[in-house]
């Protein structure tokens, strides 16, 4: 076998690595490793290759994808209450999206894995004590002392565990009912009922329901496709020991999948084309996304799609552009003709809120909601000039009623942040600010399809 194929789920360790935390027991490392490789996978083959197929669909703009949810979850948040809050938000989105653009959209959630966190800094520093940094609840942990943040291995078997119970309450709510479209009030947040856009959706809601009555009293039978829904999981495959424990071969299918998500995804920090993501990445078959800022490289871009998707493939990768407001229109037009001279194919993607985040005063992490929509409003725009289609968003949000990103509807301002901030890393959409977002993507989808 060529040397440049040749792969296995531990090759990376054989290449530079970046954002890997240093365990002070490899034997120990070694035993959890073992021991998550004897445990049962959490998704199947079957459910990545629908995933990949209708990730297809959306780069050919027959389709949308919706991405969202913590930007870390929490191991303690691993109760129903918080993740049905998850689910009826990205619901509700999905809901507008669906009725306003009369496409399919796609859901999948950073959930069930999105224990892990790159950081800008190694350690952190406070009254004069240097540690390790907080790296998510699947390597260390949040409280500041030598035994909080070093990385133990046996949170990798907690996080496995959270992900199986956080995953089978999932298809339990969307194939048990939960997700009728006949009983779309299950889906609403109690705390969100003055939202300002609750009207418009309860109107579209009852709308909905009436046409629903309509056609199964003129085909005199229940549509049984309306009683549950198809929902896959999502987290940046950055811990490369869980990764590597989740990834198995099947003899069926000839090929490496990695059965710990649906859709692993490669951060803007750790894309390097010699780096062990990259070589782990290469050898999996899920359909896999790339996250890219405006300074990314021409000839790197190209070399890195082409390695990880040497067949062009198309629903293999999906490409996240997360730019910043002030540079999108500017930056996002070279990549996509540089992608389209190379005849490559992707998914496009737009993550407007990383490449907007800012530090208050206080030293507390925020997002502008007028900077989030412009960036989106502008990626739309850009596509739509470029001729290639917009086929995803990528958002960090939650049901939960937070106050991390300021402005949207209720105008918050930086000392409202002190209210309910409750993101242990990055600021989160509010159920308000995630309605509007939605409302303005069906926006975008019809003016899409009109042109």
């Amino acid at each position: 076998m060529n040397i440049e194929f040749r792969w296995s789920p531990d090759s990376w360790q054989t290449k530079p690595s970046n954002q890997q935390p240093v365990y002070r027991d490899n034997t120990q490392l070694s035993d959890v490793i073992a021991r998550l490789q004897r445990l049962p996978p959490l998704v199947t083959s079957w459910e990545i290759e629908n995933l990949k197929s209708q990730l297809a669909l959306a780069a050919r703009g027959k389709a949308f994808l919706l991405q969202g949810g913590d930007c870390c979850e929490r191991l303690e948040d691993c109760e129903s209450t918080s993740i049905v809050r998850k689910i009826k938000i990205l619901m509700q989105m999905s809901f507008v999206l669906t009725y306003g653009s009369l496409k399919r959209v796609i859901r999948v959630g950073r959930i069930a894995g999105q224990y892990a966190k790159p950081r800008s800094s190694a350690t952190e520093t406070r009254d004069g004590i240097t540690l390790p940094a907080y790296r998510g609840d699947i390597i260390n942990r949040t409280g500041f002392s030598e035994g909080d943040r070093m990385a133990d291995p046996e949170l990798l078997i907690k996080a496995y565990e959270r992900s199986a119970l956080t995953l089978n309450f999932i298809r339990a709510l969307c194939g048990g009912g939960f997700a009728d479209l006949h009983n779309p009030e299950n889906w609403d947040l109690d705390f969100a009922i003055d939202s300002p856009h609750a009207r418009d959706y309860h109107e579209m809601v009852h709308l909905i329901a009436n046409s629903l009555q309509f056609m199964e009293t003129m085909l005199d039978r229940s549509i049984a496709d309306s009683k549950s829904v198809e929902f896959f999981t999502s987290h940046e495959g950055l811990l490369l020991f869980y990764e590597q424990a989740q990834t198995r071969f099947l003899q069926h299918r000839q090929a490496w999948y990695n059965l710990g998500t649906h859709f692993p995804w490669i951060g803007n920090r750790t894309r390097q084309l010699d780096g062990s993501h990259v070589e782990y990445f290469r050898g999996i078959a899920n359909p896999i996304a790339i996250k890219i800022d405006g300074d990314v490289d021409s000839a790197e871009l190209v070399n890195l799609i082409s390695r990880l998707n040497p067949q062009n493939e198309l629903g293999r990768i999906t490409l996240i552009h997360r730019i910043g407001f002030d540079r999108v229109s500017k930056s996002l037009p070279g990549i996509i003709q540089t992608v389209k001279q190379a005849n490559l194919n992707v998914t496009w993607c737009v993550d407007p809120m990383h490449g907007n985040t800012v530090t208050t005063v206080n030293g507390m992490k925020t997002r502008h909601f007028d900077h989030v929509l412009s960036e989106l409003t502008q990626a739309f725009d850009v596509h739509l000039e470029m001729g290639s289609h917009l086929g995803g968003v990528h958002l960090e949000l939650t049901g939960d009623n937070v106050t991390e990103c300021t402005g949207g509807a209720r105008r918050l301002s930086e000392e409202d942040l002190n209210r309910a901030y409750k993101s242990p890393v990055d600021p989160r959409l509010n159920y308000d600010q995630a309605m509007e977002i939605a409302f303005l993507i069906s926006q975008q989808l019809n003016k899409s399809k009109l042109s």
